[in-house]
């Protein structure tokens, strides 16, 4: 078995993180806003303006 899994499943946590966790923080959020704005923006140029 694994050295990290064992030591991840050994250590108590206060609160169970799931894999979306990472997704629920503000500013991960804000950044993905504005990159996915940004290709918008880059297509919406492409297809209607060129």
């Amino acid at each position: 078995m694994n050295d990290e899994c064992a030591l991840a499943q050994d250590a108590p946590s206060a609160e169970p993180r799931g894999c979306l966790f990472a997704l629920s923080q503000p500013p991960l959020m804000l950044f993905l806003a504005v990159i996915g704005l940004l290709l918008l923006l880059g297509a919406v140029h492409d297809l209607y303006i060129l």
